[in-house]
């Protein structure tokens, strides 16, 4: 099937956290092979791997010095080759993580470029005179704090950068930039990967004028410096799309393959869709509208479902990922069953899923001192939680082993949270009553429903704190109901007679309504109805 990424559900697997297999207290390539088994028994279509390439790690992988070979803590590129195979003999598909917004200060293009203003590579990155007084060019905002503008002493100007200074951004105005990235494309399609993940890919270019981005309106959630400016020209410039055009075309002579993209935008839902509209965006999207949100209610549901009801793409949505708080800590406040409530409604929606590694197992998020942080981002933001940091701690395999079997190391690279060990794979995998079971129980109805797959979605009239929409495909009809806050509620089915798909957590079918208990849920249809 040639779009089998519609509908398709992807486990996200941060690489340095996953497994480590040469006791440095890193996970590396060889124990996401060693774990492939695994992955493949959860029931999902595909992996998306974290980025593995060679880095100074000052943003652990997101800062690339070389798009075309794997960084030695990893591995290599023929243990590469031999994780792509084994997934592929699994019928897993695999997708790679690509940054091409910005590079490593680290890469040779930027060293080039940093060392003269005269150099083939002169205009690879985004240069830029200082004001008379010798301050920045512009009010643009770094999302890791401080302005967006670096003074490099040798060319006298100041570099952009959105992220930290040692994350330069490419000059995506430059055509040369532009071949050279679609390049890295071809090396990694002819190598065989069945698609990218493209982070914020709506960064690409910048407003070649330099105009400062206007303030953003006043909100008790704009916790940071840049969450204070609107970002009108510094991201999501139109020019972007011309990019991603070029690069469907691209992909479209190779078989089978697709692009994610990451869309980062205050206007998350909209741009999303912008940059999937067909026959030439992205083949789908996700935004950070679920993965920002602290409060998983119904309406909150309700508005992205509406969004996308007139969209043309196809949208991808996670709960979590590597850069927020996981969902259960975040969305369900700890709750067990409103976990699981939601991880339910997550694999319901239209669009690809993607599952950041633990979630399957409910994990929290973990407690990580301050002294035992990495992530830059949560060091300069510390208000006193573990941030990026507290959802990146390593895997939890075995529960009374060291490091919870993550690794044979004396101490892992960032701490095993001791509350994760009640968490761990091998407990749940003998509890059938376990998050774990009940995850691989939801992606194996996914995966044998399509109409859950690439069916229509609509809301459904529905009780206070019930979520409730239906898919539909040709004349059949799945019924998908959440409750999300913690009150029972009675869900009107119109029919004396339905057919249970799935029911959890005390939810109960009777004559003409489904009995929803505190988050439970249900997946019903009719079965006069079904195609």
């Amino acid at each position: 099937m040639s779009e089998w990424w519609r509908g398709a559900a992807i486990y996200q697997v941060y690489v340095r956290s996953f497994f480590d297999t040469d006791g440095d207290g890193i996970g590396d390539l060889g124990g996401v092979i060693a774990k492939l088994d695994y992955i493949a028994s959860l029931g999902v279509d595909g992996i998306w791997l974290s980025p593995f390439y060679p880095s100074p790690m000052k943003d652990f992988g997101y800062d690339v010095a070389d798009y075309c070979d794997v960084d030695p803590v990893f591995g290599d590129l023929d243990q590469f080759d031999a994780l792509l195979q084994g997934a592929h003999d699994r019928g897993l598909k695999v997708i790679i993580d690509q940054v091409w917004s910005h590079t490593s200060d680290r890469h040779p293009w930027f060293a080039e470029s940093a060392a003269s203003p005269d150099g083939p590579k002169a205009d690879w990155y985004v240069w830029a005179e200082p004001k008379a007084d010798g301050s920045p060019p512009n009010n643009w905002l770094a999302v890791f704090g401080g302005p967006s503008w670096t003074w490099g002493s040798r060319r006298h100007r100041y570099y952009m950068h959105n992220f930290l200074p040692e994350q330069p951004d490419l000059n995506y105005w430059n055509p040369e930039v532009q071949e050279a990235i679609l390049n890295v494309a071809r090396f990694w399609l002819d190598r065989g990967v069945d698609g990218f993940r493209l982070d914020v890919i709506n960064c690409l270019f910048h407003d070649r004028e330099l105009r400062n981005n206007p303030p953003r309106e006043p909100s008790s959630r704009n916790a940071q410096p840049t969450q204070m400016q609107s970002h009108q020209y510094d991201r999501t410039r139109p020019e972007a799309l011309g990019f991603v055009r070029r690069l469907r075309r691209l992909m479209e002579g190779y078989d089978q393959r697709m692009a994610v993209g990451e869309v980062f935008d205050e206007a998350a839902l909209a741009v999303q869709q912008a940059y999937t509209t067909p026959p030439d965006g992205l083949h789908t999207a996700y935004s950070f509208y679920l993965l920002d949100a602290t409060e998983a209610t119904p309406a909150l549901f309700a508005t992205a479902i509406e969004s996308w009801s007139g969209a043309l793409g196809w949208p991808a949505w996670s709960l979590g990922n590597h850069d927020v708080a996981r969902y259960p800590t975040r969305l369900a406040h700890g709750d067990g069953r409103l976990t699981r409530t939601l991880m339910a409604a997550l694999l319901s929606l239209r669009g690809a899923a993607f599952l950041y590694q633990g979630e399957e197992l409910g994990l929290p998020q973990a407690d990580v001192p301050f002294a035992r942080l990495r992530d830059p981002f949560a060091i300069a933001a510390y208000a006193g939680e573990a941030g990026r940091d507290g959802a990146r701690t390593p895997m939890p395999w075995l529960a009374d082993a060291p490091l919870c079997g993550f690794s044979t190391a004396f101490d892992a690279w960032l701490p095993v949270d001791p509350a994760h060990a009640l968490f761990a794979a091998d407990l749940q995998e003998s509890d059938p009553a376990s998050m774990l079971w009940f995850t691989r129980a939801i992606l194996a109805l996914r995966r044998g429903e399509r109409t859950l797959r690439e069916g229509r979605c609509a809301l459904l009239p529905a009780p206070p704190g019930v979520l409730a929409f239906e898919r539909g495909l040709g004349q059949d009809r799945i019924q998908c109901l959440f409750e999300l806050t913690g009150r029972a509620a009675v869900f009107a089915t119109g029919e004396s007679a339905v057919e249970a798909l799935s029911l959890w957590q005390g939810a109960a079918i009777e004559p003409g309504f489904v009995r929803l208990e505190p988050y439970s849920g249900a997946l019903i249809r009719r079965p006069e109805n079904r195609a």
